[in-house]
């Protein structure tokens, strides 16, 4: 799992080694204004959320209370170096044992959900909350008449691209 994670993250740090600040911060009207830096500061406070329990020694970890750092949503380099150091802790550290994840899923109470996970099952969420934030991504590529920047699998779930490719095998 550790190792789709650093291909996941290595994917989306190439990406930003190619955008220019104000392609990272262009506001899509097709993501109800929201731009890629955005989708990345939010994807990399999930890993980073993830990294921190695990280095702390935390039993519990909480999504809802991550750090919210503009200075990633709004630099490339800021988001790059963010994403070299989760790699280096994915390098370092071997991301295992049980965990409680703790979540807020109402509007309308502060009611904490309290479920039982492990590490590794948080970092199988990390990818796959990534991989749904890429799709958004490549709408605002698209937008921005970007596309080429990234191949065709880019914010595709691996089991989606392997059923398309044996469809096309079978066709």
């Amino acid at each position: 799992m550790q190792a789709e994670c650093k291909q996941n993250l290595n994917q989306l740090s190439l990406l930003l080694e190619s955008l220019s600040t104000e392609q990272y911060n262009y506001k899509s009207e097709l993501l109800s204004g929201a731009s890629i830096g955005q989708h990345i500061r939010h994807i990399i406070e999930f890993y980073t959320c993830l990294s921190e329990s695990f280095y702390l020694k935390l039993t519990q970890i909480n999504y809802d209370k991550r750090k919210r750092d503009r200075s990633i949503e709004q630099e490339t380099k800021n988001a790059i170096l963010a994403i070299d150091k989760l790699i280096a802790f994915l390098n370092e550290e071997k991301v295992v044992g049980k965990a409680t994840l703790v979540a807020n899923f109402s509007l309308e109470d502060n009611h904490d959900c309290i479920m039982p996970s492990s590490y590794r099952r948080e970092l199988a969420y990390c990818l796959e909350h990534s991989i749904h934030h890429q799709a958004l991504i490549k709408i605002s590529l698209s937008d921005q008449g970007l596309r080429h920047l990234v191949d065709e699998d880019f914010g595709v779930a691996p089991s989606t691209t392997k059923a398309c490719q044996t469809k096309a095998i079978n066709s």
